[in-house]
């Protein structure tokens, strides 16, 4: 191609302008030169999600079955056709049910008027706490939460927000369980960017609408700026277009631009819809995929070879984490201002660790386990 363009223009350019545009179409062709990126920070960064993740405590320990007796907690899903959000509450039900207090799941469908419904029920019923799990959006609940507040009944927002975000979250709930999405952008960022030795061109997909997506897009752009010879592109698709169109959009990117070697997805539950369109524009054996959740299906798709690297929370840790900042905030303690949900790294070398098929909460160790029974005095 470049020898065509040459030829095609000596008559009209100068062998020194036939010099400069080689130079500059190598320069577009490629992100830059690993030489000019030192890739120990990154590395670094990656370490510590790279081994099981230890248990720490959010607070002091309390007497969970004492401080509890007779309390009442509703929790109110984004969705109950969620698989993640349903993991995390079948799990919370069995810890209620142990510890001793009544927990009720609000099902739904994922609408702002089945939300506004659950909060009302949970008026009626005097539950001691309500929750918004994992992108219930109290924006769309104002005089519901209002309603809550002036019976007396706490409303939180869990798996929901980021700490950068508490202040603006903190104009329509009580309070929040919060997870470091910044943190999540930097290691989706890092693992591209060490895996293709700073000659990363990425294309970024985002999905607006959850409050996480804002603070993980920073996260990725914060780490990219740091890598000089780093080019990247991002799209927007929102997660009710995943379905339809995911896989022309990479598709489309991959056979527009085939220096792109690296697609970074912002939730794993987007791979499913990517991987067709890797196959589709043949870039399999040069574009990889990386992204967050540690869904089952995601999993399968590392263990089949087809994406590389997934950042894992574990379920059941995640339950305990809510609850336990439920839990104190019922029991009128000092509330937690990080529940410390850890992230652990899946890739080709411990995929199967979270067994064949993947299951949810497997694969991360069980630290947590006797950490909270101690924590809440189970033992």
């Amino acid at each position: 191609m470049l020898r065509k363009i040459f030829t095609g223009r000596r008559a009209r350019i100068s062998l020194i302008g036939a010099a400069s545009l080689l130079t500059g179409l190598l320069a577009s062709a490629a992100p830059g030169r690993a030489a000019d990126v030192d890739l120990a920070p990154f590395k670094e960064s990656l370490a510590r999600f790279q081994s099981k993740p230890s248990f720490k405590a959010a607070g002091p320990a309390f007497d969970a079955r004492k401080c509890m007796a007779g309390k009442s907690i509703v929790s109110i899903p984004v969705s109950s056709e969620n698989t993640f959000t349903a993991a995390i509450e079948k799990e919370m039900k069995a810890i209620a049910d142990r510890v001793g207090f009544k927990f009720t799941t609000w099902e739904n469908q994922g609408t702002s008027q089945q939300w506004a419904q659950g909060v009302n029920a949970a008026i009626v019923q005097k539950a001691s706490l309500i929750d918004l799990l994992a992108g219930t959006d109290p924006r769309t609940l104002v005089p519901q939460i209002l309603a809550a507040k002036q019976a007396g009944i706490p409303v939180v927002a869990s798996h929901d927000n980021g700490i950068e975000q508490r202040a603006e979250m903190m104009k329509y709930v009580d309070g929040d369980a919060v997870v470091d999405y910044r943190t999540v952008g930097n290691i989706l960022a890092d693992w591209a960017i060490v895996k293709r030795e700073g000659k990363l061109n990425a294309l970024v997909l985002i999905a607006t609408g959850p409050l996480a997506t804002g603070l993980i897009q920073s996260g990725v752009e914060q780490e990219l700026k740091k890598c000089a010879t780093c080019t990247s592109k991002t799209v927007n698709v929102p997660p009710v277009d995943w379905a339809t169109r995911l896989t022309p959009t990479v598709q489309s990117a991959l056979t527009a631009d085939p220096t792109i070697n690296y697609i970074i997805t912002i939730y794993d539950g987007m791979t499913q819809f990517v991987v067709p369109g890797v196959i589709l524009a043949n870039a399999q054996d040069r574009v990889l995929i990386d992204g967050f959740n540690g869904t089952p299906g995601a999993l399968s798709l590392i263990q089949q070879g087809r994406v590389d690297m997934t950042i894992g929370e574990s379920l059941a840790w995640v339950a305990r984490a809510v609850l336990d900042a439920n839990m104190r905030r019922v029991c009128g303690l000092t509330p937690v201002n990080d529940p410390l949900i850890p992230f652990y790294l899946f890739d080709a070398s411990n995929a199967k660790e979270a067994g064949t098929p993947p299951e949810v909460s497997k694969g991360y160790g069980d630290a947590y386990v006797a950490g909270y029974n101690k924590l809440w005095m189970m033992d």
